[in-house]
């Protein structure tokens, strides 16, 4: 079910908006609409955390002591 709403917007602003909605074969409501919509609908922003929780494991023992094998590695003077 649709609802009619009424708003109350610069001459200027509802000119331009005329005119992009006409450039995009669309309509003043639908563009209002999808805004309201794109502003209500619930996001999930992705955090540092979620990012790295997905990425590859790697193959280390987790008792192992990350120190130990840090020194060891070649590339760090190993």
């Amino acid at each position: 079910m649709k609802s009619r709403l009424n708003l109350t917007i610069e001459d200027s602003l509802l000119k331009s908006t005329r005119q992009y909605a006409e450039d995009h074969k669309t309509s003043i409501s639908e563009l209002a609409e999808n805004y309201f919509r794109s502003i209500t609908r619930p996001v999930k922003r992705k955090t540092i955390l979620d990012i790295v929780e997905k990425l590859d494991k790697p193959p280390i023992d987790p008792d192992a002591d990350l120190i130990e094998l840090y020194y060891k590695d070649p590339k760090h003077g190993g």
